[in-house]
Protein backbone atom coordinates (compact mmCIF):
# COMPACT_ATOMS: atom_id res chain seq x y z
CA UNK A 1 0.00 0.00 0.00
CA UNK A 2 1.50 3.45 -1.01
CA UNK A 3 1.40 6.37 1.85
CA UNK A 4 -1.35 7.29 3.75
CA UNK A 5 -2.51 11.12 3.96
CA UNK A 6 -3.28 12.03 7.17
CA UNK A 7 -6.04 15.27 7.89
CA UNK A 8 -6.90 16.56 11.46
CA UNK A 9 -9.67 19.33 11.67
CA UNK A 10 -11.57 18.45 14.45
CA UNK A 11 -10.89 21.80 16.65
CA UNK A 12 -8.31 24.88 15.94
CA UNK A 13 -5.43 22.65 14.66
CA UNK A 14 -5.80 22.16 10.90
CA UNK A 15 -3.01 19.18 10.04
CA UNK A 16 -1.97 16.87 7.32
CA UNK A 17 0.73 14.05 7.54
CA UNK A 18 1.86 11.12 5.64
CA UNK A 19 2.57 7.71 7.22
CA UNK A 20 3.91 4.71 4.89
CA UNK A 21 3.60 1.38 6.74
CA UNK A 22 7.16 0.20 5.76
CA UNK A 23 8.95 3.28 6.60
CA UNK A 24 6.80 5.18 8.87
CA UNK A 25 5.79 8.94 9.18
CA UNK A 26 7.34 10.81 6.20
CA UNK A 27 6.17 14.30 6.84
CA UNK A 28 3.75 16.07 8.80
CA UNK A 29 2.82 20.16 9.29
CA UNK A 30 0.17 21.61 11.92
CA UNK A 31 -1.11 24.86 11.51
CA UNK A 32 -2.44 26.86 14.93
CA UNK A 33 -5.56 28.91 15.21
CA UNK A 34 -4.25 30.04 18.77
CA UNK A 35 -3.74 33.47 18.24
CA UNK A 36 -7.00 33.88 16.12
CA UNK A 37 -8.81 32.23 18.96
CA UNK A 38 -6.99 33.68 22.24
CA UNK A 39 -8.51 37.78 22.04
CA UNK A 40 -12.04 35.17 22.44
CA UNK A 41 -10.52 33.27 25.27
CA UNK A 42 -11.38 30.17 24.12
CA UNK A 43 -12.49 28.65 20.32
CA UNK A 44 -14.88 30.26 18.08
CA UNK A 45 -16.30 27.27 16.17
CA UNK A 46 -17.33 29.64 13.01
CA UNK A 47 -13.45 31.10 13.19
CA UNK A 48 -12.15 27.30 13.49
CA UNK A 49 -14.26 26.42 10.16
CA UNK A 50 -13.64 28.90 7.95
CA UNK A 51 -9.49 28.99 8.73
CA UNK A 52 -9.24 25.01 8.42
CA UNK A 53 -10.71 26.10 4.51
CA UNK A 54 -7.71 28.29 4.04
CA UNK A 55 -5.12 26.43 5.53
CA UNK A 56 -5.74 22.62 4.54
CA UNK A 57 -5.07 22.47 1.10
CA UNK A 58 -1.54 24.48 1.17
CA UNK A 59 -0.72 21.92 3.78
CA UNK A 60 -1.62 18.82 1.92
CA UNK A 61 0.51 20.37 -0.99
CA UNK A 62 3.12 20.98 1.57
CA UNK A 63 3.79 18.05 2.87
CA UNK A 64 3.37 16.24 -0.46
CA UNK A 65 6.09 18.05 -1.44
CA UNK A 66 8.55 17.38 1.74
CA UNK A 67 7.86 13.67 1.46
CA UNK A 68 8.97 14.12 -2.72
CA UNK A 69 5.47 12.91 -3.91
CA UNK A 70 2.39 13.20 -5.85
CA UNK A 71 -1.03 12.98 -5.10
CA UNK A 72 -1.03 10.09 -7.10
CA UNK A 73 0.99 8.01 -4.97
CA UNK A 74 -1.50 7.55 -2.43
CA UNK A 75 -2.66 4.19 -1.04
CA UNK A 76 -5.16 6.06 0.96
CA UNK A 77 -6.82 8.70 3.04
CA UNK A 78 -7.78 9.02 6.25
CA UNK A 79 -9.52 12.18 7.97
CA UNK A 80 -10.72 12.75 11.52
CA UNK A 81 -14.35 11.97 11.65
CA UNK A 82 -15.19 12.98 15.14
CA UNK A 83 -15.76 14.19 17.93
CA UNK A 84 -15.06 17.44 17.42
CA UNK A 85 -16.85 21.07 16.50
CA UNK A 86 -19.23 20.14 13.67
CA UNK A 87 -18.26 22.66 10.73
CA UNK A 88 -14.69 21.87 11.49
CA UNK A 89 -15.15 18.60 11.04
CA UNK A 90 -17.02 18.70 8.05
CA UNK A 91 -14.12 20.62 5.75
CA UNK A 92 -11.78 18.13 6.80
CA UNK A 93 -14.24 14.92 6.12
CA UNK A 94 -15.36 16.68 2.33
CA UNK A 95 -11.52 17.70 1.43
CA UNK A 96 -10.42 14.03 2.23
CA UNK A 97 -13.80 12.09 1.13
CA UNK A 98 -13.40 14.32 -2.38
CA UNK A 99 -9.43 13.83 -2.75
CA UNK A 100 -10.13 10.12 -1.92
CA UNK A 101 -12.84 9.44 -4.81
CA UNK A 102 -10.65 11.69 -7.21
CA UNK A 103 -7.84 9.55 -6.78
CA UNK A 104 -9.68 6.39 -6.70
CA UNK A 105 -8.03 5.37 -3.41
CA UNK A 106 -9.81 3.83 -0.13
CA UNK A 107 -10.53 6.11 3.07
CA UNK A 108 -11.53 5.62 6.47
CA UNK A 109 -12.68 8.21 9.08
CA UNK A 110 -11.02 8.02 12.32
CA UNK A 111 -12.03 8.80 16.02
CA UNK A 112 -9.90 11.46 16.97
CA UNK A 113 -9.39 9.53 20.71
CA UNK A 114 -8.09 6.76 19.15
CA UNK A 115 -5.33 8.80 16.77
CA UNK A 116 -4.05 10.31 20.27
CA UNK A 117 -4.45 6.65 22.23
CA UNK A 118 -2.02 5.41 19.14
CA UNK A 119 0.43 8.31 18.86
CA UNK A 120 2.93 6.84 21.52
CA UNK A 121 3.30 3.83 18.91
CA UNK A 122 4.88 6.33 16.54
CA UNK A 123 7.97 6.51 18.54
CA UNK A 124 11.07 4.39 17.77
CA UNK A 125 10.70 2.11 20.92
CA UNK A 126 6.89 1.51 20.49
CA UNK A 127 5.08 0.37 23.89
CA UNK A 128 3.33 -3.61 23.67
CA UNK A 129 -0.11 -3.93 24.40
CA UNK A 130 -1.65 -4.80 26.18
CA UNK A 131 -1.36 -0.87 28.45
CA UNK A 132 -3.36 1.53 29.75
CA UNK A 133 -3.80 4.79 28.11
CA UNK A 134 -4.67 8.33 29.67
CA UNK A 135 -6.30 10.92 27.08
CA UNK A 136 -6.39 14.13 28.44
CA UNK A 137 -6.56 17.17 26.45
CA UNK A 138 -8.83 20.27 26.21
CA UNK A 139 -11.98 18.22 25.55
CA UNK A 140 -11.41 15.15 27.19
CA UNK A 141 -9.72 13.15 30.08
CA UNK A 142 -10.52 9.15 29.99
CA UNK A 143 -8.16 6.56 30.74
CA UNK A 144 -8.59 3.42 28.34
CA UNK A 145 -7.41 -0.35 28.71
CA UNK A 146 -6.58 -1.17 26.08
CA UNK A 147 -5.83 -5.17 25.03
CA UNK A 148 -4.89 -4.78 21.01
CA UNK A 149 -5.76 -2.48 18.47
CA UNK A 150 -9.14 -1.48 18.28
CA UNK A 151 -10.02 -3.10 21.69
CA UNK A 152 -10.57 -0.45 23.87
CA UNK A 153 -12.42 -0.61 27.46
CA UNK A 154 -13.25 3.03 29.06
CA UNK A 155 -12.11 2.58 32.53
CA UNK A 156 -13.05 6.29 33.59
CA UNK A 157 -14.18 9.66 32.09
CA UNK A 158 -14.90 12.98 33.01
CA UNK A 159 -18.53 13.87 34.31
CA UNK A 160 -17.58 17.56 33.97
CA UNK A 161 -14.64 19.88 33.02
CA UNK A 162 -12.10 17.77 31.26
CA UNK A 163 -8.36 18.57 32.95
CA UNK A 164 -7.41 20.56 29.60
CA UNK A 165 -10.55 22.60 29.88
CA UNK A 166 -10.28 23.44 33.50
CA UNK A 167 -6.72 24.86 33.21
CA UNK A 168 -8.26 27.15 30.47
CA UNK A 169 -10.77 27.90 32.64
CA UNK A 170 -8.27 28.83 35.61
CA UNK A 171 -5.85 30.54 33.82
CA UNK A 172 -9.19 33.08 33.24
CA UNK A 173 -9.25 33.39 36.55
CA UNK A 174 -6.22 34.54 36.68
CA UNK A 175 -6.18 36.77 34.14
CA UNK A 176 -3.68 34.49 31.56
CA UNK A 177 -4.09 34.18 28.54
CA UNK A 178 -5.44 31.46 25.68
CA UNK A 179 -4.62 28.45 26.05
CA UNK A 180 -4.14 28.38 29.75
CA UNK A 181 -1.98 25.00 30.10
CA UNK A 182 1.43 26.52 28.79
CA UNK A 183 0.90 30.39 30.85
CA UNK A 184 -0.63 28.35 33.91
CA UNK A 185 2.41 26.09 33.90
CA UNK A 186 5.21 29.03 33.30
CA UNK A 187 3.32 30.86 36.52
CA UNK A 188 3.26 28.10 38.21
CA UNK A 189 7.41 28.31 38.63
CA UNK A 190 7.18 31.14 40.44
CA UNK A 191 4.75 29.23 43.30
CA UNK A 192 5.69 28.12 46.85
CA UNK A 193 4.79 24.58 47.23
CA UNK A 194 2.39 24.40 50.01
CA UNK A 195 1.43 28.33 49.95
CA UNK A 196 -2.06 26.96 48.35
CA UNK A 197 -3.85 23.95 49.16
CA UNK A 198 -6.44 22.96 46.94
CA UNK A 199 -8.66 19.29 46.49
CA UNK A 200 -7.87 16.17 44.64
CA UNK A 201 -11.40 15.83 43.03
CA UNK A 202 -12.78 12.03 43.65
CA UNK A 203 -9.90 10.68 45.11
CA UNK A 204 -11.44 10.22 48.41
CA UNK A 205 -13.80 7.46 46.54
CA UNK A 206 -13.33 4.52 44.44
CA UNK A 207 -13.28 4.52 40.76
CA UNK A 208 -11.72 5.94 37.79
CA UNK A 209 -13.84 9.00 37.10
CA UNK A 210 -12.64 12.75 37.21
CA UNK A 211 -14.26 15.88 37.82
CA UNK A 212 -12.93 19.41 37.65
CA UNK A 213 -15.37 21.52 38.16
CA UNK A 214 -15.41 21.55 41.90
CA UNK A 215 -11.50 22.02 41.76
CA UNK A 216 -12.28 25.33 39.53
CA UNK A 217 -14.82 26.78 41.89
CA UNK A 218 -11.74 26.28 44.89
CA UNK A 219 -9.49 28.47 42.68
CA UNK A 220 -12.28 30.83 42.19
CA UNK A 221 -12.24 31.60 46.68
CA UNK A 222 -8.42 31.26 46.24
CA UNK A 223 -8.76 34.29 43.81
CA UNK A 224 -10.55 35.69 46.11
CA UNK A 225 -8.79 35.40 48.91
CA UNK A 226 -5.11 35.84 48.17
CA UNK A 227 -4.80 36.32 44.21
CA UNK A 228 -4.31 40.76 44.20
CA UNK A 229 -0.80 40.21 43.82
CA UNK A 230 1.66 38.32 41.69
CA UNK A 231 2.96 36.01 44.41
CA UNK A 232 -0.86 35.43 45.33
CA UNK A 233 -1.15 34.35 41.76
CA UNK A 234 1.72 31.93 41.36
CA UNK A 235 0.80 30.58 44.46
CA UNK A 236 -2.84 29.35 43.12
CA UNK A 237 -1.14 28.52 39.86
CA UNK A 238 1.14 26.33 41.68
CA UNK A 239 -1.29 24.96 43.83
CA UNK A 240 -3.69 24.34 40.79
CA UNK A 241 -1.07 22.32 38.38
CA UNK A 242 -0.09 20.28 41.45
CA UNK A 243 -3.45 18.95 42.27
CA UNK A 244 -4.53 18.04 38.34
CA UNK A 245 -1.19 16.57 38.50
CA UNK A 246 -1.58 14.68 41.44
CA UNK A 247 -5.23 13.75 40.65
CA UNK A 248 -4.37 12.13 37.61
CA UNK A 249 -1.33 10.07 38.90
CA UNK A 250 -4.05 8.80 41.36
CA UNK A 251 -6.56 7.44 38.96
CA UNK A 252 -2.81 6.21 36.80
CA UNK A 253 -1.75 4.24 39.63
CA UNK A 254 -5.31 2.94 40.41
CA UNK A 255 -6.06 2.11 36.71
CA UNK A 256 -2.98 0.02 36.37
CA UNK A 257 -3.33 -1.76 39.59
CA UNK A 258 -6.86 -2.58 38.95
CA UNK A 259 -6.11 -4.07 35.29
CA UNK A 260 -2.57 -5.85 36.02
CA UNK A 261 -1.08 -3.91 33.11
CA UNK A 262 2.54 -2.62 33.78
CA UNK A 263 2.61 -0.39 30.48
CA UNK A 264 1.20 3.51 30.43
CA UNK A 265 0.91 5.59 27.88
CA UNK A 266 -0.15 9.29 28.13
CA UNK A 267 -1.17 11.69 25.45
CA UNK A 268 -3.26 14.56 24.36
CA UNK A 269 -2.71 18.32 24.87
CA UNK A 270 -2.12 17.98 29.13
CA UNK A 271 0.62 15.19 28.23
CA UNK A 272 2.83 17.82 27.14
CA UNK A 273 3.00 19.24 31.01
CA UNK A 274 6.30 19.15 32.12
CA UNK A 275 5.01 18.56 35.35
CA UNK A 276 2.69 15.77 34.92
CA UNK A 277 5.54 13.56 33.33
CA UNK A 278 7.88 14.10 36.27
CA UNK A 279 5.07 12.81 38.61
CA UNK A 280 4.55 9.99 36.36
CA UNK A 281 7.70 9.12 35.99
CA UNK A 282 8.60 9.35 39.24
CA UNK A 283 5.59 7.03 39.98
CA UNK A 284 6.50 4.27 37.36
CA UNK A 285 9.76 4.03 39.39
CA UNK A 286 8.25 3.64 42.47
CA UNK A 287 5.81 0.97 41.37
CA UNK A 288 7.72 -0.57 38.26
CA UNK A 289 5.79 0.13 35.47
CA UNK A 290 6.92 1.42 32.10
CA UNK A 291 5.15 5.01 30.99
CA UNK A 292 5.44 6.34 27.68
CA UNK A 293 4.66 9.55 25.62
CA UNK A 294 4.42 10.61 22.03
CA UNK A 295 7.02 14.01 21.22
CA UNK A 296 5.75 17.25 22.20
CA UNK A 297 4.69 18.02 18.93
CA UNK A 298 2.58 15.06 18.40
CA UNK A 299 0.85 15.44 21.75
CA UNK A 300 -1.48 18.26 20.24
CA UNK A 301 -3.97 17.16 17.83
CA UNK A 302 -2.22 16.39 14.42
CA UNK A 303 -2.35 14.42 11.69
CA UNK A 304 0.50 12.07 11.96
CA UNK A 305 -1.98 10.07 15.00
CA UNK A 306 -5.19 9.88 12.53
CA UNK A 307 -2.61 8.98 9.28
CA UNK A 308 -0.86 6.19 11.39
CA UNK A 309 -3.99 5.02 12.46
CA UNK A 310 -5.79 5.07 8.86
CA UNK A 311 -3.13 2.84 7.72
CA UNK A 312 -4.43 0.16 10.57
CA UNK A 313 -8.12 0.45 9.71
CA UNK A 314 -7.00 0.22 6.04
CA UNK A 315 -4.83 -2.50 6.35
CA UNK A 316 -7.84 -4.34 8.24
CA UNK A 317 -9.89 -4.00 5.39
CA UNK A 318 -12.32 -0.68 6.55
CA UNK A 319 -13.38 1.11 4.18
CA UNK A 320 -15.85 4.25 4.58
CA UNK A 321 -18.57 5.34 2.20
CA UNK A 322 -19.29 7.97 -0.52
CA UNK A 323 -22.24 9.12 1.72
CA UNK A 324 -19.90 9.92 4.24
CA UNK A 325 -20.45 11.57 7.44
CA UNK A 326 -19.24 13.16 10.49
CA UNK A 327 -19.84 12.55 14.39
CA UNK A 328 -19.18 15.53 16.91
CA UNK A 329 -20.05 13.32 19.92
CA UNK A 330 -18.47 9.69 19.26
CA UNK A 331 -18.10 7.57 22.15
CA UNK A 332 -14.97 5.77 22.32
CA UNK A 333 -16.91 2.37 22.88
CA UNK A 334 -18.74 2.43 19.88
CA UNK A 335 -15.87 2.52 17.72
CA UNK A 336 -15.76 -0.81 15.47
CA UNK A 337 -13.12 -3.42 16.42
CA UNK A 338 -11.26 -3.48 12.63
CA UNK A 339 -11.50 -6.90 11.01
Amino acid sequence: MGPILGIETSCDETAAALYQPEAGLLAHAVHSQVADHAAYGGVVPELASRDHVRKLPGLVQGVLRDAGLEAEALGGVAWTRGPGLPGALMVGAGFARSLAWGLDVPAVGIHHLEGHLLAPLLEPQPPAMPLVALLVSGGHTLLVQVAGFGRYRVLGDSVDDAAGEAFDKTARLLGLPYPGGPAIARLAEAGRPGAVRLPRPMTDRPGLDFSFSGLKTAVLHAVEERGSDEQGRADIAHGFQEAVVETLAIKCRRALEQTGCRRLVVSGGVGANARLRERLDALAAERGFSVHYPRLELCTDNAAMIAYAGALRLAAGERGDLDFSVRPRWPLAELPVPG
